[in-house]
């Protein structure tokens, strides 16, 4: 019976483990970089983003009906 390699599944998890830790790092600096407005100033302008977006997936949900 072969033995199991504990080795590759330690290092593994270890790769694992920093490629989560570097992805939350890239996620706090953009945060840092970029914050939101808390005022409500963008407000609008990601209103407008969100229903056009909302409206192509509606678009691409519904199917063509044939007149």
């Amino acid at each position: 019976m072969a033995k199991t390699n504990f080795q590759y599944e330690k290092r593994q998890k270890e790769l694992e483990k920093k490629k989560k830790a570097e992805e939350k790092a890239r996620r706090k600096l953009e945060a840092k970089n970029n914050p939101k407005p808390a005022d409500g100033e963008g407000d609008a302008e990601d209103d407008a983003e969100s229903e056009s977006e909302a409206d192509s997936a509606d678009a691409a949900a519904a199917p063509a009906q044939p007149d």
